[in-house]
């Protein structure tokens, strides 16, 4: 009886050892450091598929990194044999004792693992490692959409063949890459690492307790070896994987007693500069007021718009907001530059409203205000502007003046002629005396004519309120002007071709007068345009095309308007003669 029981175990102990003795699983280090990579190496001594492994039962304890696949085929004494190998990278999330199951391939199975996980003792196992991860964030207790930093430290000694960093993650918040890596080294007890430096920006959506998951690093490393290099050695890679450490992040509401825009921030600031410095300015000059909002720990978009309200007689023409993101100290610092043109119709003392941004610091943990005061500037008249305004509209009069100068009379040639005369000749004081009577009738005959003509040109010509004839050098400088796409030349001709098409008597000095005047919505549209262009210091080149068509239509409005009026008189004159 004990005879059988010998034979039945010996034949238990052969057919264990069989199973296992074709499937083999081993680990590169036993115990480990949480966080810190291991090889689970896996090789059967056979022609297997590759999917024959699978590490699905591996997640519930370990972060499965990639795993590489190698088949060898061997001849010995005409012997063939073959062999299928898996290395898998794992990673423990935390110290314990594990156990890495037994794995079926291809019918045969592998023998379980026990592996001990350590916690590092105050990070001195961590910095003997070849290859580890630091993170760092600048703050831990946050508010909903405030923003903070999160920097990526990958450390490694050994020399790196190829590897990746994963992204970061935390429920409820987007996370944004700033910058691009920086490389440096660092010395740590002696040894010299390369480090590899990434900057994130995280703004969290969700109020509430969250782990932030750090970056995990997977790649291949050159192993060092013993052996001597030669011209056809190669050095062998290992793969390896690294995870940084988790962080818990506390996420705050946003206070219910909070009104406005929520502008979390440690520190927010506005001001404003003027060019020219001075606060006098001129009529017609143009004005730059700049105004600088910095906020820490916000982002460009959440940044609030910054609009200006202006009194009458000042017309304001913004640019396209400049924004900016830096990350000092580790923390993110936002900036929005604006610049506001400012032109003044007409002279006086205006007062600017204050501009007032609330917000809440998230230090002190209070309701505050970002104020830039009140602002009072003097606007004094501006003689050149009024000077060119004034030459440009003389300038058809002046041409009009010079056309109506008299002309010389020719007669009084005839008065300074001087003939000889005989006195003994009574023939001669006869002829003489008709020929003075004859030239003193041609005389006033002559001036009678021209006295005659000069009534009939001011009855032919047009009514002074239309002044067609008048403004029709203004309007062809500002037609050229359109033509050649010169804005700041069409903005000095708009105000001496209005006061053209108006009654002497109603002079017109600024283009909101004109524009009131002609009160064409395309005509105020076009000119704003302009002008925004202009003293905007927009970077659009203006077109004058479009200018140019609504100026000839109101053109053609005005001369049929005049040529309606002179129809109108000449009527009247013929009904009352």
């Amino acid at each position: 009886m004990v005879k059988t029981v010998k034979i039945l175990c010996l034949i238990l102990v052969c057919f264990t050892t069989s199973v296992f003795a074709n499937v083999s699983a081993t680990v590169s280090k036993n115990p480990v450091i949480a966080g810190e990579s291991f090889v689970l190496d896996i090789i059967a001594n056979e022609d297997v598929i590759n999917n024959a492994f699978n590490s699905d039962a591996l997640l519930n304890d370990f972060i499965v990194g990639r795993t590489s696949i190698s088949s060898q085929t061997s001849m010995i004494n005409f012997k063939t044999s073959y062999s299928t190998r898996w290395k898998t990278v794992l990673i423990a999330r935390k110290a314990g004792n594990y156990t890495i199951p037994v794995f079926n391939i291809n019918g045969q199975k592998t023998a379980p693992i026990q592996l001990t996980v350590v916690a590092p003792s105050a990070g001195k196992n961590l910095r003997q490692q070849d290859l580890f991860i630091e993170a760092e964030v600048s703050n831990k207790d946050v508010y909903v959409q405030q923003q903070f930093t999160l920097k990526v430290k990958l450390y490694f000694a050994s020399e790196l063949k190829r590897g990746s960093l994963t992204e970061p993650s935390l429920t409820g918040a987007t996370i944004t890459q700033i910058g691009k890596d920086k490389e440096n080294a660092e010395i740590i007890n002696g040894r010299r690492y390369r480090v590899i430096e990434r900057s994130y920006v995280i703004n969290p959506q969700q109020s509430g307790d969250f782990t932030l998951s750090s970056p995990m690093f997977s790649g291949e490393v050159i192993k060092a070896t013993s052996r001597r290099s030669s011209f056809l050695s190669f050095g062998e890679s290992t793969p390896v994987s690294v995870l940084g450490k988790e962080i818990q992040i506390k996420v705050r509401p946003i206070p219910s007693s909070y009104q406005g825009q929520w502008l979390p921030s440690e520190l927010l600031t506005i001001h404003d500069e003027w060019q020219p410095k001075n606060k006098k300015f001129k009529v017609g000059e143009p004005i730059t007021r700049t105004i600088t909002l910095t906020a820490a720990g916000l982002s460009e978009e959440q940044l609030p718009k910054l609009n200006l309200t202006m009194p009458k007689g000042l017309k304001i023409y913004p640019d396209q907001a400049e924004l900016h993101t830096n990350v000092n100290n580790n923390k993110l610092v936002s900036q929005k530059v604006k610049n506001f043109a400012i032109v003044a119709s007409s002279p006086g003392t205006y007062t600017l409203p204050k501009i007032t941004i609330p917000w809440w610091n998230t230090i002190t943990n209070k309701f505050q205000q970002a104020v830039l005061p009140e602002q009072t500037i003097t606007i004094v008249a501006n003689d050149d502007f009024i000077q060119t305004q004034l030459n440009m509209s003389n300038n058809g009069n002046v041409q009009q003046n010079n056309n109506n100068c008299p002309m010389t009379d020719n007669g009084s040639d005839h008065l300074t002629n001087k003939t000889p005369i005989n006195k003994t000749n009574w023939l001669q004081w006869l002829f003489l005396a008709l020929w003075l009577l004859t030239s003193i009738a041609w005389f006033i005959r002559s001036k009678g004519n021209k006295k005659r003509l000069t009534q009939s040109n001011k009855q032919a010509s047009p009514p002074q309120n239309n002044n067609y004839v008048h403004h029709k050098n203004a309007y062809s400088a500002l037609i050229r002007h359109c033509k050649e796409n010169q804005g700041k030349a069409v903005i000095d001709t708009i105000v001496p071709w209005v006061n053209r098409l108006t009654n002497p008597n109603n002079k017109i000095t600024t283009i909101d007068d004109a524009l009131m005047f002609i009160n064409d919505d395309d005509f105020t549209k076009a000119i704003n345009q302009l002008q925004q262009c202009y003293y905007g210091n927009s970077d659009e080149n203006w077109l004058g095309k479009h200018l140019l068509a609504i100026i000839k239509k109101i053109q053609r409005q005005y001369k049929k308007h005049a040529s309606n009026q002179k129809k109108n008189n000449d009527h009247t004159l013929n009904l009352n003669p």
